[in-house]
């Protein structure tokens, strides 16, 4: 049987070009390769998923490659380069700090430090989850972090940057990596789904890409998931299904429904969803982004922040215009409410209901 590879590894990037959704950052981490003006320390931070370690091994790959393209892109062909890619290199070491997070770990390493490298110029040393390490492995680290031989580099990555003690921040270049955009994952995964064959809906990447909530790496996990759960053919129906998402429609309904008061039919739709076995909790969270994304579509200038598919927008801005800013603001502000003290309620199902019956009666007390 075929081994079959995660599409967060199968399509990991392999240069400055292909990483996704951070161009700012792989400019500047060219443009210090174009001027030769590489510091001895760097740290990536930012949330789970969005490309530290692989920026991480492509600088890395980069610096040492032998023939570099005229867009300061690795030649993946020099010996360099195929060691790298054979993962026989020795000149790139990754450490995991969360497992490696003693005084010795560090030891050890500043012993490696010294070691110059076979082929290429430098020796980097990637070292991941780097806020796992204790104070006196920091503290440690900290003489060989400021001058390290000529040939290492260290780059250091981390989700919580704010665990690091200030004396190794102020040793190293600090790169913010951003979440990814729901266009910008919607678009990758576009590209997979064809490179693999997959067909697929629009909608449905965009609830893949939502769900991704600005990591790659889980987006892909995910489509993954759902290629196996549809067969090939990944159609918006079935990524709900398959996610437990609750249908846009629903929301659709409700606001109907809100705008004519029928507060006897919310009820029915509200039963039918936690019959269906969806949580109160989700319902209350998505029913406040149902109406912010109506408010915000009710102006051109924000209703560019609407991250769904062009389907739905339209849904959307067709139903903004029945809605008045008055009844969304006051809506946001009742579920948000709800949101609030629905944790305290000693009934929540009563406590949800109440806030579907004071929706309905926003318009009523207009008229």
């Amino acid at each position: 049987m075929e081994n079959f590879v995660v599409s967060a590894r199968k399509y990991r990037p392999s240069n400055f070009r292909s990483v996704v959704g951070q161009a700012s950052l792989t400019v500047t981490l060219k443009n210090a390769i174009q001027r030769k003006q590489l510091a001895q320390a760097y740290l990536f931070c930012g949330p789970r998923g969005v490309g530290k370690t692989t920026c991480a091994r492509i600088f890395a790959k980069t610096i040492n490659c032998l023939n570099p393209t005229p867009e300061l892109e690795a030649c993946d062909q020099c010996e360099s380069c195929l060691a790298f890619i054979g993962q026989r290199s020795f000149n790139i070491h990754e450490l995991d700090a969360a497992s490696n997070n003693s005084v010795e770990g560090i030891r050890k390493l500043i012993d490696q430090v010294r070691i110059p490298p076979q082929i290429g110029k430098y020796s980097v040393y990637i070292i991941d989850e780097v806020h796992m390490l204790s104070t006196a492995a920091f503290n440690a680290f900290l003489k060989t972090l400021e001058e390290p031989p000529a040939h290492a580099i260290f780059i250091l990555a981390t989700t919580e940057k704010h665990k690091i003690i200030p004396t190794i921040l102020s040793r190293c270049q600090i790169f913010d990596f951003n979440r990814i955009q729901v266009e910008d994952t919607v678009k990758y995964l576009e590209y997979i789904a064809k490179a693999e064959g997959v067909a697929y809906e629009i909608e449905a990447l965009n609830i893949i890409a939502q769900k991704g909530d600005g990591a790659m790496r889980d987006a892909l996990s995910i489509f993954d998931q759902v290629v196996s759960f549809s067969d090939n053919n990944i159609t918006y129906q079935k990524v709900i299904d398959n996610l437990n998402v609750l249908d846009y429609q629903y929301y659709f309904r409700l606001t109907d429904d809100f705008l004519q008061g029928n507060y006897a039919n919310t009820l029915r739709v509200y039963d039918e969803l936690l019959a269906k076995g969806f949580d109160a909790q989700q319902f209350i969270a998505g029913l406040s982004t149902h109406f912010r994304n109506l408010l915000i579509c009710r102006d051109p200038q924000t209703s560019q922040l609407l991250e769904v598919g062009q389907a739905i927008a339209q849904k959307y801005q067709q139903m903004a215009a029945n809605c008045s800013p008055e009844f969304l603001i006051r809506s946001l502000d009742v579920v948000n409410q709800t949101d609030v003290t629905f944790r305290q309620a000693n009934n929540q199902r009563l406590h949800v209901e109440l806030m579907l019956i004071r929706l309905c009666s926003i318009e009523k007390k207009k008229s």
